[in-house]
């Protein structure tokens, strides 16, 4: 399974920016769907996550800014993100939890996007 994230870039302070994550190849099934974040010595946190029944969990300081979203069909992850302020510079990366079919058997699934990096501009 194989995550394409795309959408980060470099963005004034109050812009937004909207990222997309893809996911593909042997899924049988996505629960949760989720967005974190991490800067260069600090641990990975989570952003923002949407199960399949879309139920919602922000991080404190994202919400009222951020919305996350999926389409099931797809199976694509969307995490709109306005009034971006320089405390939100960070690579962030997708997160995708369910189920793969592998030979035929049904395995745990985990896997991470590789990043996209967002920059606020003071």
């Amino acid at each position: 399974v194989q995550l394409v994230e795309s959408g980060g870039g470099l963005v004034q302070a109050g812009g937004s920016l909207r990222l997309s994550c893809e996911a593909s190849g042997s899924i049988f099934s996505i629960n949760a769907m989720g967005w974190y974040r991490q800067v260069p010595g600090k641990q990975r946190e989570l952003v923002a996550a949407i199960t399949s029944g879309g139920k919602t969990n922000y991080a404190d300081s994202v919400k009222g800014r951020f919305t996350i979203s999926r389409d099931n069909p797809k199976n694509t992850v969307y995490l709109q993100m306005n009034s971006l302020a320089p405390e939100d510079t960070a690579v962030y990366y997708c997160n995708v939890g369910g189920k793969e079919l592998v030979s035929g058997q049904l395995r745990n699934l985990e896997v991470w996007g590789t990043g996209t990096l967002v920059t606020v501009s003071s």
